[in-house]
């Protein structure tokens, strides 16, 4: 029987079907989040010993023994299980076992609601800042590509129908500045939830003059969110601007694995995806799916939904209110799920192998359009006129070829000037950052 912290005295009776409805899965997410609250309770015992309410030697054995639960932790011989009502009281229960009633003194001036804050925000800077790295070797992938295949021409397409010829250069270096952009609003969106909520409590403040500055300090935060009472009204906003951060990637993702599954397809044979990415049918024989991309497409939809339930679940007045917990599942599922399968993205995107004589031969006459329309205006009509001329040519074209529609692309950015460097100079400046962050 769970023995919980906060239990006036031991006849009180405790009825254990409503108390495993409140606790729903909050011992199985908070395994994630045991290494965080861990350091922060370590921070918090140091910071009690520099007001006076530990002696030194108290917060030394205190941080002592939550070392041992964190190796304990690591190695398998301590489980965060139904024994527990969640990680906070674990940690309280272990060091009371380990210390005694010393062990009892570590929650003077903070409150649960101060460790799951503390403790989420340490967790959405580590993983956004993991985000960041992912989406910054995605970019690298790309840019690699799109220097080695830059000029290998590929059919472009608006509303799924050939447009103009394109290039293996271009396509990869869109997905590449894509995830530069997710890049920066991952470290953007780390810097902004940057705070220490850590020695708010309940969103009262405590009756010690906690060193608040030192903790956030000791635990790498740029700042102190100052007031308590925004300390709780923030629980679930920081988590939906960390989920944005995500559903920008992920929502690159799905368009780029869109690309991948029709490329791939018979229909259109442009590229063939390693078999090690791929499964059989169980009833057909001849089938080789490319079952990472379509599951790397769907990602997005968690993103999506998660977000939908923390805005319904946040319709509250301020101060804490225990539907708060309900925003943890979310964010905590979504992010391990989503950074799983984004993680493979890179070594996906290395071992792609394209068809250029199948990308060469989708190229027909009518693509030329645009070219001979362009052409024209050169040639001193206007672009209206140069437009109908065009289109009735358009099938007479058939001598031309993509390597010439592609040199005459000279605009910035475009086939022939894909400023390879400007973007990858770009991504230099956020991989420095995210490196500075997770050394």
């Amino acid at each position: 029987m769970t023995d919980y912290l906060w239990k006036k005295d031991a006849t009180e009776r405790i009825d254990e079907r409503v108390m495993r409805f409140l606790a729903g899965d909050d011992v199985v997410l908070d395994r994630l989040l045991l290494p965080f609250d861990i350091r922060a309770s370590q921070a918090h015992a140091r910071g009690l010993a520099r007001i006076g309410v530990l002696s030194a030697g108290q917060a030394d054995a205190m941080v002592a023994s939550m070392d041992e639960l964190q190796d304990a932790f690591e190695s398998g011989d301590f489980r965060l299980d139904e024994r527990f009502e969640d990680g906070h009281s674990a940690i309280e229960h272990w060091l009371t076992d380990q210390l005694g009633e010393i062990g009892g003194r570590v929650h003077a001036g903070r409150s649960r609601n101060d460790q799951v804050a503390v403790a989420l925000r340490l967790y959405m800077k580590a993983r956004l800042g993991r985000l960041g790295e992912i989406c910054a070797r995605v970019a690298e992938v790309c840019l690699e590509r799109a220097r080695r295949e830059g000029d290998v021409p590929l059919p472009g397409h608006t509303h799924l129908q050939q447009a103009m010829p394109s290039s293996l250069g271009l396509w990869w270096a869109g997905h590449a500045e894509a995830f530069i952009d997710d890049l920066e609003l991952a470290m953007r969106i780390r810097d902004w939830l940057d705070a220490s909520p850590l020695g708010t409590a309940s969103g009262f403040g405590v009756n010690f003059p906690l060193d608040r500055d030192g903790v956030a300090e000791e635990l790498e935060f740029a700042r102190l969110l100052v007031n308590p009472q925004y300390a709780q009204n923030a629980r679930g906003k920081t988590e939906l601007r960390a989920l944005d951060a995500l559903a920008a990637a992920t929502g690159d993702l799905r368009r780029l694995s869109w690309d991948l599954s029709l490329f791939s397809s018979q229909e259109f044979g442009f590229v063939r995806i390693p078999a090690r990415y791929c499964t059989g049918s169980s009833i057909m024989p001849n089938k080789l799916n490319p079952d990472t991309v379509e599951l790397l497409r769907s990602l997005h939809a968690s993103c999506v939904g998660a977000r939908v339930e923390l805005e319904a679940v946040l319709s509250l007045p301020s101060g804490y209110q225990r539907d708060l917990q309900d925003t943890k599942p979310a964010l905590l599922r979504t992010f391990e799920r989503g950074l799983q399968g984004l993680s493979l993205v890179p070594d996906l995107l290395a071992g792609l192998e394209w068809v250029p004589q199948q990308m060469r031969a989708a190229i027909g006459p009518a693509l030329y359009a645009t070219d001979r329309a362009n052409e024209l205006v050169g040639e001193g009509l206007s672009f209206r006129e140069a437009y109908r001329q065009a289109a009735a040519e358009a099938d007479q074209l058939d001598r031309r070829k993509p390597e010439e529609s592609l040199a005459a692309r000279v605009s910035p950015g475009a086939c022939s000037r894909l400023l390879l460097d400007r973007i990858d100079q770009r991504l230099e400046q956020w991989r420095e950052r995210t490196d500075n962050v997770l050394a």
